[in-house]
């Protein structure tokens, strides 16, 4: 079942519901609406409220005075132990300065299933992570055929999340809601098809709320043009 939300208006106010599974999250402007829906809810089905939102599908939520903390640690602990990285050396950056990853590097892996299951979960960890978006979507791109020097690259990101499990964004109220979009590209860093990386970041008020990194569709010509495409792409969000 795929996640659903929901908008319901009650006068001037207005309630948000995000629903996985049997898992539900209700939100809005108006504790009183918010509890009516909720005893309402409570008359059709058997429900259990577990008060202020603490989890919520691996997402961890801390209510602090700076604003909502979100971070997935106790995620990044279990893909730890699931990847057997528990005990490893930290590493302060996600990716080596410089390093172009290639298809033809390495040897091709016997069993290429934990490197995709690896995978998959980093991009999962993404959702509070944008500083592993951009090494996410390296390693991303060798699903297929992946190699020793892939896996390598995959082990650093562990590494590098063993040395940040306290890392996580901050929502925090603001005042304004203006948008701010910040934008960039890795112009032909892919060596084997000369595609650039689009990345941007955008924050609604002081909050960052949308960040991305991917691979271009086509070939830039020029760096000018690489950037142009990345602003386009990150006006389009």
């Amino acid at each position: 079942i795929d996640t659903l939300l929901f908008l319901k208006f009650v006068g001037s106010h207005s309630i948000f519901i995000l629903i996985y599974v049997d898992d539900i999250l209700i939100t809005g402007s108006c504790s009183a609406a918010i509890h009516q829906l909720i005893c309402q809810m409570g008359c059709a089905f058997s429900i259990k409220d577990l008060g202020h939102l603490h989890y919520f599908l691996g997402v961890e939520a801390q209510f602090t005075p700076q604003g909502l903390f979100l971070s997935q640690r106790q995620y990044m602990q279990d893909l730890l132990k699931q990847s057997d990285m528990v005990d490893v050396k930290p590493l302060p950056s996600p990716l080596a300065v410089g390093e172009k990853l290639s298809k033809f590097d390495g040897t091709p892996l016997l069993d290429p299933t934990p490197y995709r299951q690896i995978v998959g979960a980093l991009q999962y960890a993404t959702l509070s992570r944008p500083d592993l978006a951009y090494a996410t979507n390296r390693v991303c791109q060798f699903m297929q055929a992946p190699t020793t020097v892939h896996w390598a690259a995959v082990k650093r990101i562990l590494r590098y999340i063993k040395h940040t499990l306290h890392l996580g964004f901050l929502i925090r109220p603001s005042s304004h809601l203006s948008l701010t979009a910040y934008s960039d590209a890795d112009w032909a860093g892919n060596p084997d098809d000369r595609r650039s990386t689009t990345g941007f970041a955008i924050f609604l008020g002081d909050s960052l709320v949308s960040w991305s990194a991917k691979k271009q569709n086509t070939v830039a010509r020029s760096s000018t043009e690489a950037e142009y495409r990345a602003l386009a792409s990150t006006a389009a969000e």
